[in-house]
């Protein structure tokens, strides 16, 4: 039986508009009705009520008076302010990480960065994104830093929201090869300098691409 089989129906419900919000299905400024999700998604109101309210905390949705929500609209000043705490955090990450993995957390790696560049080839981009999401949060797990591991925790919807704001998929799995050949030999500089590059690549790929679209 699948594991998801056993997830509470509100986490199931979570789960689901998150990912859609973050795949773009459900595009910035939509309304979310609780009555209309629970019909839409066969459940009742209580969990899509219980489900609103994560996705408010995680600060994906935005509440409105009564039984609905907005997708939210990220504007530059948030894409900015997420951009320097990317920064911040993921340099001091990957350092940690390319000091602490282990032999297994490696293959983990390499296992989620060859699904993303086999779906980055076929311009898969919900798998190719979501996968490129995965490596940074087995990263963080890498790290070996609780505290770390909690404050990612509370920005990993909205940074997995920035790492799925681009369209170079094949430029991004590539950083990503190496990166993680950077973190294998432990070579703690050139991880550094592939990293804050890693970052100025996807920031220039999101600024283009909002560009695209004012």
């Amino acid at each position: 039986m699948a594991d998801s089989e056993f997830k509470p129906e509100s986490l199931r419900v979570t789960e689901r508009i998150r990912d859609e919000i973050i795949d773009g299905v459900r595009a910035p400024g939509s309304r979310l009705v609780e009555r209309e999700l629970a019909e839409e998604l066969g459940v009742s109101r209580l969990p899509i009520r219980d489900a609103l309210h994560i996705l408010a905390n995680e600060g994906l949705i935005t509440p409105r008076p009564r039984t609905w929500a907005v997708v939210r609209e990220f504007s530059a000043s948030d894409i900015a302010d997420l951009q320097e705490v990317r920064e911040a955090m993921e340099v001091m990450t990957f350092k940690l990480a390319a000091q602490r993995h282990t032999r297994n957390g490696l293959d983990e790696l390499r296992a989620v960065l060859e699904t993303e560049i086999e779906a980055s080839k076929k311009q898969d981009y919900v798998t190719a994104r979501r996968a490129g999401a995965k490596f940074h949060e087995l990263v963080v797990g890498l790290a070996g830093n609780e505290l770390l591991i909690e404050l990612q925790a509370g920005l990993s919807s909205r940074m997995r929201w920035l790492l799925s704001q681009h369209d170079d998929l094949e430029i991004m799995a590539e950083e990503h090869a190496q990166i993680l050949e950077a973190m294998a030999s432990r070579n703690l500089e050139l991880v550094e300098r592939l990293v804050l590059q890693h970052i100025a690549t996807s920031k220039g790929s999101v600024d283009e691409k909002r560009a695209s679209m004012q």
